[in-house]
């Protein structure tokens, strides 16, 4: 056995050394020795290793993955994998690692791919191929591969060799042979390894996963002298075991294996029917002994030199095939990935057909008007839809096994199909401005193109009309949804600038820009500042930006900036719903008195809201008017006050400085005391009666100033004192510091149950509205009425609504604008609108009034 050992080959030298003695026997033609990769291919998956991409900045890569989540290219990818036929592709497409052409040129080679795969009769048969990727890289560390591994490769090999060869009986089968063209260039510079596989094939048994005895002369020889001596050592251990049977020995005969041995059974109180025999072991029980008989020792060491012998020469079989492998390694990896390649054309042309898709083009800035007439177009898309949601409406239905060839027939439509869009964008354009109401459409019209986009380069087709044409962006940057981080304390407004910086620093003239609702969760007139100074910035520094917003300002930079171009989602006045229809050129609505008359609103309630505008600045051009006149005022006096001080300063005497001084500060005190409002003083004589506050009493309060009336908004004890509202202030004061100036609204009952509990008991929505006596005023949003809450931190906006909850008088409506998504502005806003003692009730957002909760105040 040591000398067995001593002889085992070592299996994993270098490929330079000679594997030793056994020498494989194989066909005609077959050499056990594997050549290195031509040059050519060497130097080519070299380079593909070292650097298969330009290096791409850790900024732009967050951005690339940030907008593919955004848009949902990860769903696209998810879907294609249910049309891949490898277990390598599907894993790809489920990993979103789906190939995105780098230039305009590869993405045009994958086009070309598709559109080849689409017009094949049936699909390529990939049965066969594994995922060899782990046996190779195995291989290439100088690990020894097991049977089914190296048969694995083999068959992988094999299958792709099949199915090159039904490519090429197509293209010679099919008149027009060069359709399928794209799909053989993939294979065309393949090495399929006839000489490896054939070496496998006949040296291993892929059904069994054994070594051949036909794999070396030795190993059919050490296999042949190996079961001659079994059959001696079997026959002669059933004749003992009889023996002991007949014998009384054992209740029935006994031949097994014990320590690597061959032995019998025999009663521990017959020991003696097995003379000089070895025992091996015992039962459980003690009571049967397992015996090596005396004539069997020689076969059974026979034997276990002789499976020594047969493994070490499998082992080196299986040496030299894992190092041809490994030698093959590049080859092999080339191979599976055009495999792959294939694969995923395949994947891709079958979805296509799966979604009547159609095949898009590049636009290209050179091309000839005359030849295309819609080449002022960069973009000209039409009927264009959004492949997630085509999917959900045609319910995905398709085995397993089906490729999904063929039309569509209307029992795969299980939902409504989505509503086809138009996209027309000039040459010149590099901003589109798309403005409309909530939930209309404008951010799916936005993610459709960017979806179409992130398709195209990566060679697939998307569901549209006739040749949809688009540019070829190098990069997608998107700015969409609501970035609020509580772990990184980031509201709404502060995610999407930092989102929007990015952009600026990773964007080139070749890049695609989408930003939803750009300037929102901040001061409107800061927001139409800031979008106005991005876009600007942007749109020289770009190919095409679709921006959405409520701001119309930023519909007006079409008059005075040629590079802008404005588009709207439609609506519907008749049934209240959005169209989900673009309207290029136009400036979108909020529709909001339309909306309110056709659900019959009061007609003077409306009339009022029309003319809000105009009273607004009535009032203000009043107001300016009158403290225009008293600045004209307070500066003649002023003026008349330094005349004098200059006159009599002339001839004054040094002594006499100091009272002329305290006389010009009196003048000055006096005059600037005559334009401040005085404060109330109240005696103790009036606020001896019976006056006890109660809440929603308007009071002027001692300290405030003159004519400023203050709500009483909680009552704190039995001396009288309460907590009062004067516009954004809460302050505690003493019932004879207040004078009673109107009695609120609240009935006796729920006065005497806050006075015993301390605060307001919170009415129910239903209570509310069976409460005839309640009346809350119309719901008509004004600034006088509206609490925005955008691009606040958590503790901010909470504090600011409180104040505003308590600044409101009684029987309000607050309008609670707290932005989209479902940040923690949002809920902080919902949770204190529901604790609240003074809300009555609210109502969530709606497609109306989306991103704003209308409360009730009591």
């Amino acid at each position: 056995m040591a000398a067995a050992a001593a002889a085992k080959p070592n299996l994993l030298l270098p490929l330079s050394v000679a594997i030793p003695s056994s020498r494989v026997s194989l066909p005609t033609g077959l050499v056990c020795s594997a050549r290195s990769p031509p040059p050519r291919l060497r130097a080519a998956a070299s380079q593909a290793l070292t650097s298969p991409v330009a290096a791409e900045a850790p900024e732009a890569k967050q951005m690339r993955v940030e907008t593919e989540a955004a848009l949902e290219w990860g769903g696209v990818c998810a879907r294609l994998a249910g049309f891949a036929s490898t277990a390598a592709g599907r894993a790809a497409c489920g990993e979103g690692r789906v190939p995105v052409g780098r230039s305009r040129e590869e993405s045009e080679r994958l086009l070309e791919q598709t559109a080849a795969a689409a017009l094949l009769p049936a699909p390529l048969d990939f049965g066969g191929v594994e995922d060899v990727s782990t046996a190779i890289t195995a291989a290439a560390g100088a690990r020894l591969l097991a049977v089914r591994e190296i048969c694995g490769v083999g068959r992988s090999i094999r299958a792709a060799r099949r199915v090159f060869d039904q490519l090429k009986t197509l293209s010679e089968e099919t008149p027009d042979g060069r359709s399928y063209t794209p799909l053989l260039d993939i294979m065309q510079d393949c090495d399929f390894l006839t000489e490896l596989v054939q070496r496998i094939e006949f040296c291993l048994d892929s059904t069994l996963s054994v070594v051949l005895d036909r794999a070396s002369d030795k190993l059919a020889t050490i296999r042949k002298e190996r079961r001659k001596n079994i059959d001696m050592l079997e026959s002669l251990l059933r004749d003992t075991s009889t023996k002991i049977f007949q014998g009384g020995g054992i209740d029935s005969p006994v031949v097994t294996k014990r320590r690597s041995r061959m032995c019998v059974g025999v009663k521990a109180s017959h020991k003696h029917l097995v003379p000089g025999g070895i025992v091996l072991s015992s039962s459980g029980s003690g009571a049967t002994y397992f015996m090596e008989p005396r004539d069997a020792i020689s076969l059974n060491n026979m034997e276990v030199k002789l499976s020594g012998d047969e493994r070490a020469e499998e082992l080196a079989i299986l040496g030299l095939l894992t190092s041809s492998i490994a030698d093959s390694k590049m080859k092999i990896r080339h191979l599976m990935g055009k495999i792959l390649e294939l694969d995923l054309a395949c994947a891709r042309g079958s979805y296509a057909l799966w979604i009547n898709a159609v095949r898009p083009a590049f636009t290209d800035s050179d091309s000839d008007t005359e030849l295309n007439p819609n080449s002022e177009c960069s973009v000209f898309i039409e009927g264009i839809q959004h492949p997630l949601l085509l999917e959900q409406s045609l319910g995905m239905v398709k085995e397993s096994t089906e490729v999904g060839k063929g039309q569509l027939s209307d029992e795969h439509l299980v939902s409504p199909m989505p509503i086809p869009l138009d996209m027309q964008v000039r040459n010149d354009t590099r901003i589109i401005v798309i403005s409309g109401p909530n939930t209309g459409g404008k951010t799916a019209t936005m993610k459709t193109l960017g979806l179409a986009s992130l398709m195209s380069k990566a060679g697939m087709f998307f569901p549209a009309k006739g040749t949809p044409r688009l540019p070829w962006f190098d990069q997608v940057l998107a700015d969409i949804g609501d970035h609020q981080s509580l772990e990184h304390s980031l509201s709404t407004f502060s995610g999407h600038i930092s989102r929007l910086r990015k952009i600026v620093q990773v964007v080139s003239k070749d890049s695609l820009v989408l930003i939803d609702e750009i300037g929102s969760g901040t001061d409107p007139s800061e927001g139409v500042a800031l979008s106005t100074s991005i876009l600007k910035y942007l749109a020289s520094r770009l190919n095409l930006a679709i921006v959405t917003t409520h701001y119309a300002d930023l519909s007006r930079l079409k008059a005075v900036d040629d590079r802008f171009e404005n588009a709207a989602m439609e609506f519907c006045l008749e049934t209240l719903q959005p169209t989900y229809r673009i309207l290029w050129g136009s400036t979108g609505n909020s529709n909001a008195l339309s909306i309110a008359k056709s659900i019959g609103f009061d007609q003077k309630i409306r009339s009022e809201a029309d003319d809000l505008d105009s009273r607004v600045a009535s009032l203000r051009a009043t107001e300016s008017e009158k403290v225009q006149q008293e600045l004209k005022f307070v500066k003649s006096q002023m003026d008349q006050i330094i005349k004098n001080f200059e006159s009599q300063l002339k001839n004054l005497e040094l002594e006499q400085y100091n009272s002329l001084m305290r006389k010009a500060e009196a003048a000055t005190a006096s005059l600037a005391a005559a334009h401040q409002p005085t404060d109330f003083t109240f005696s103790d004589e009036e606020n001896e009666s019976s006056y006890v506050p109660e809440i929603g009493d308007k009071v002027y309060v001692e300290g405030l100033g003159g004519g400023s009336m203050a709500s009483v908004v909680e009552t704190l004890g039995e001396d009288g004192s309460c907590m009062v509202q004067y516009g954004k202030i809460k302050v505690r004061v003493k019932g004879n510091k207040i004078k009673l100036v109107q009695r609120g609204t609240k009935d006796t009952s729920a006065s005497s149950a806050v006075k015993a509990k301390g605060r307001t008991p919170k009415r129910s929505a239903a209570e509310a509205n069976q409460d005839g006596n309640v009346s809350f005023g119309p719901v008509v949003q004004t600034s006088k009425n509206t609490v925005d809450l955008r691009g606040m931190r958590v503790a901010e906006a909470s504090h600011e609504l409180q104040m505003a909850i308590d600044g409101c008088r009684s029987y309000q409506v607050l309008f609670v604008v707290h932005g989209m998504g479902t940040g923690a502005v949002k809920e902080c806003a919902l949770g204190i609108l529901r604790n609240h003692p003074r809300v009555a009730k609210f109502e969530d957002e709606s497609p109306l009034n989306y991103g704003c909760t209308v409360a009730y105040i009591e």
